[in-house]
């Protein structure tokens, strides 16, 4: 071959190759890079604690800065590790799983907040303006009943100090001769049953590192799993009903109490979206017009016989919901309706109910309060 042929052909190669040789540098890059991202991600996450009861709870598990950590439970007090962070340190509470009343009267002040998502500063900054926990994050609301209304899980990046706190209000409430109602919603039951369409990208990474799955981090066998599973959907203080989403009218044409439906959801709450499906009365009570995902309150049309009918068979004046965000706690239909979901989940600000007797409170995000 002639060389300046040879030579044509070996330049047409080299030529030809560069692009390859560009491609696969520049994917090496964007890989490196990932895994550089992955790794700050990874080291950056803290989370926990979480308590597994297999036997018995004798350590708990920890994320510390992206590392799978374990500490002794000692005297049913948990003890997080070092460096990692402000996370929860709960004591257990041998009663966590007692199952309460789902009715109450005698209650001189109630309050009420839905919808947290996951924001615990946003949280614990409403709970103390409002003098409902004290600058120690410990209960100071008295005999008064606290309720929150679903949706604790998905979204916001500290779901677990969300329940942690709830977890330790719920034991210190009763000590206080008061109460703390944690009320199922969509959310929650959604997690159980392993629909984990809404969570945190933190705790895909925190389930990885722990190797279980994140509906099993809350499982049957997990400290805050069966706590969780023992609470009510529903519950009636005074002549308030309250729950997540709400009532139709389907409820009270099927003849339901609330008994029964809170053994219902409490029973049922592990099962699949096909098994719930199957059974006329569960996929009712799960899905669809169910109390933990109905929004008719909310539709122009919605008919107020409708809403007066409902009352009436509940013998209450008034609703309270959750799950319809709102921007601030929101008095529907002359009150007989209370929105309270005042989108907290967006980690910005939020509002909560204060109901003293007969009297209607809106709780600003800044401890001030005016009159619903």
């Amino acid at each position: 071959m002639p060389v300046n042929s040879a030579l044509k052909t070996a330049i047409w190669c080299l030529t030809s190759l560069l692009p390859l040789q560009t491609a696969y540098a520049q994917t090496q890059v964007a890989q490196d890079t990932n895994a550089v991202t992955q790794t700050i991600t990874n080291s950056s996450i803290s989370d926990g604690p979480y308590l597994f009861l297999n036997p018995k709870a004798e350590m708990a598990d920890w994320i510390c800065k992206g590392e799978h950590k374990q500490t002794r439970v000692n005297q049913g007090k948990l003890h997080r590790p070092d460096h990692c962070g402000q996370l929860p340190e709960p004591e257990l509470n041998p009663h966590a799983t007692e199952i309460l009343a789902d009715s109450y009267q005698g209650v001189d002040k109630i309050a009420a907040l839905s919808d947290v998502h996951g924001q615990y500063e946003v949280l614990i900054q409403l709970l103390q303006q409002h003098k409902i926990i004290d600058k120690n994050n410990d209960w100071s609301f008295g005999k008064g009943h606290m309720v929150m209304t679903g949706d604790m899980f998905d979204r916001g990046p500290q779901v677990n100090e969300v329940l942690w706190l709830m977890y330790k209000l719920d034991k210190q409430a009763k000590a206080a001769g008061g109460q703390l109602h944690l009320l199922m919603g969509n959310h929650e039951q959604m997690v159980m049953r392993g629909d984990l369409r809404y969570i945190n990208e933190k705790y895909q990474t925190a389930s990885s590192l722990l190797n279980r799955s994140y509906d099993a981090l809350y499982g049957q066998d997990s400290e805050l799993g069966q706590w969780l599973r023992s609470k009510h959907t529903i519950v009636k203080i005074n002549d308030t009903l309250f729950l997540h989403g709400g009532i139709s009218k389907e409820w009270v044409d099927r003849g339901l109490t609330l008994a029964r439906a809170n053994r219902l959801y409490r029973d049922n709450v592990d099962k699949s979206k096909p098994e719930l499906k199957q059974d006329d009365l569960l996929n009712f009570l799960f899905f669809g017009n169910g109390p933990t995902w109905y929004r008719g309150y909310f539709k122009p049309n919605f008919d107020t016989q409708e809403l007066a009918s409902i009352l009436d068979y509940f013998k209450v004046k008034r609703i309270v919901v959750g799950h319809t965000s709102q921007t601030r706690v929101l008095g529907l239909f002359d009150n007989r309706v209370i929105a309270i979901d005042s989108s907290i989940k967006l980690g910005q600000s939020g509002e909560l109910l204060l109901m003293e007797e007969d009297t209607l409170i809106r709780g600003h995000y800044d401890g001030t309060q005016t009159p619903l």
